[in-house]
């Protein structure tokens, strides 16, 4: 058997578009190969459809944590208005949390139940 040699632009060709190649049970061989007549797709256009799914499904760590962070800071921050400028600032300091628990509980602030009982003099 004679080898031929490969073109500059095969050897380009393959380096560029790697060969994939997976083990399957025979029925979900040809199950797949099935589906992907069915649709009129080869297996690379299979792979190409998949990759872009993953790619829409799997987000960035950082963009995870910011949205999570965002989610949260929208359920359970609590801001008020800047004296000044008038911009919402987030209470994050201890300080701040003393003070807003203080005005809360005396301006009559407290548990939904605890508020509808009768209050002892």
């Amino acid at each position: 058997m004679v080898k031929t040699k490969k073109t500059p632009s095969r050897t380009k060709f393959e380096a560029s578009h790697p060969v994939i190649s997976a083990r399957l049970p025979i029925e979900t061989r040809d199950k797949l190969l099935l589906n992907l007549e069915k649709a009129g797709m080869s297996l690379a256009d299979a792979f190409k459809v998949l990759a872009e799914e993953l790619d829409l499904q799997i987000k960035p760590i950082e963009e995870v944590k910011k949205a999570g962070f965002e989610q949260g800071k929208n359920i359970y921050g609590v801001s008020y208005r800047c004296y000044v400028c008038g911009k919402p600032k987030l209470i994050t300091s201890l300080e701040e949390k003393i003070v807003a628990g203080k005005f809360l509980t005396e301006h009559g602030w407290g548990h939904d139940k605890c508020l509808e009982q009768p209050r002892e003099s």
